[in-house]
């Protein structure tokens, strides 16, 4: 069932710079809520659907979406996303914290805060060190499992307010995280003026998000959906922090999640030549000009065509075809390319928090990956394409018995 109770707002301008100067560039469609993943006794239940628009902004360059889904909706009460369920993120950013503490020479005196901390994954590794920690995470299930790894945390999220209320009670952060959360934030003001206002003056900000120019570059379009309001470029997020008297200092490219941005941002003003290199290459191709986006909504298209072509084509032929994964890009990808159970028989994900549920939308079946080597089908579609190579490792025995893999981003492909 499809609702249509009013659970969004239309913004009017933009989320970083108030500018009413927007233009649209892409059109996504009215999808279900990403992550909103039915029991069997709900799928009866009226089910939202919210308009999927991408716009542009003309005076600070940010990209962003034209609708604000109530962030209680979307993140608090069964909230199925666990971040220590990915071996390769676990890896990504072990490495970040123990980088973090060598060049920092954090110590029992020092304070790491995390916005967005999730199951504790993170800071767990400061705390094993006998740095004090503090989490932020409004998702219950995952505050919870964070305390229980006796991570400090606080099941709320990190606003304005919240972090006028830690600093008066002294608690300035010596290292600020903030990992794929800053996309998600409707009150994008807020939430860097709280970064300042709990930041030490010597402190540093480190913030991981996807990096717009690879989602362009890569037709990474299904990492569009309603929790990601915002897809940053250098030259934007440059503009941003220092509109609330912060600067972005460093930047490191990174392969996880398709392609992110780690960021360094501090209360000086001293950036490296890897800040500057940057802004300069994407002033330089464009990107803080329309025209660099228009052409992206006909390739987008042109990925839909090849990837519904090869679907009916596999299914035309007599293939048994499943979908491994159910995140929340693949709500984008199957919604806009209208893929449902006349495609894929169900879906199959590590996550045991999703497993025995559905997908929005249409409704498929999410199992164990298990029932993958159990039931052998010909193909699998990987849905989070940009953990296609940890998936085929993992999945060995299913290729070496001739399963093969369907993976749609960039372009799409039929591996081995």
């Amino acid at each position: 069932m499809t609702s249509s109770n009013r659970i969004s707002e239309t913004i009017a301008a933009c989320r970083a710079c108030g500018s009413a100067d927007l233009v649209a560039f892409l059109d996504l469609g009215s999808t279900p809520l990403a992550d909103w993943l039915p029991t069997e006794s709900e799928l009866d239940q009226p089910e939202h659907r919210v308009p999927l628009e991408v716009v542009f902004c003309n005076d600070c360059a940010l990209v962003q979406i034209t609708e604000t889904v109530e962030p209680e909706i979307l993140f608090c009460r069964n909230y199925p996303y666990f971040s220590s369920v990915s071996p390769a993120l676990m890896a990504h950013f072990e490495a970040s914290a123990k980088h973090l503490m060598a060049t920092r020479k954090l110590g029992p005196d020092s304070l790491v805060m995390e916005a967005a901390s999730n199951d504790g994954y993170l800071l767990t590794h400061f705390a094993q060190a006998g740095i004090p920690v503090l989490g932020i995470d409004p998702a219950e299930g995952q505050a919870k499992a964070a305390q229980e790894r006796g991570v400090d945390t606080l099941n709320t999220f990190f606003t304005r307010d919240l972090a006028r209320e830690l600093a008066a009670q002294g608690k300035r952060a010596d290292v600020f995280l903030a990992n794929n959360v800053l996309a998600h934030v409707a009150d994008l003001q807020g939430f860097v003026e709280g970064i300042a206002t709990v930041l030490d003056g010597e402190g540093i900000a480190v913030i991981e998000c996807p990096y717009l120019i690879r989602l362009i570059e890569h037709c990474e379009f299904d990492t569009i959906y309603h929790q990601h309001l915002c897809y940053f470029s250098i030259v934007a997020l440059d503009k941003l922090f220092r509109s609330k008297g912060l600067f972005l200092n460093d930047v490191e490219q990174t392969s996880i999640h398709g392609g992110s941005l780690r960021l360094f941002v501090e209360k000086h003003d001293r950036a490296t030549a890897r800040v500057t290199e940057l802004l300069d290459k994407e002033k330089a191709a464009g990107a803080d000009r329309i025209e660099y986006f228009r052409s992206f909504s006909r390739r987008v298209q042109d990925l839909k065509e090849a990837l519904m072509r090869t679907l009916t084509e596999v299914r035309a032929a007599g293939a048994s075809v499943v979908g491994y994964g159910a995140p929340a890009k693949g709500c984008t990808m199957m919604s806009y390319c209208g893929i449902d159970d006349s495609h894929l028989d169900y879906l199959v994900d590590l996550s045991p928090a999703k497993q025995g549920r559905y997908m929005g939308g249409n409704h498929l079946r999410i199992e164990s990956p298990d029932k993958l080597l159990a039931d052998q089908p010909d193909y699998a579609l990987i849905l989070p394409w940009n953990f296609s190579e940890e998936i085929m490792r993992q999945q060995a025995e299913f290729i070496a018995r001739g399963g093969k893999f369907i993976v749609p981003v960039p372009e799409v492909r039929i591996l081995p």
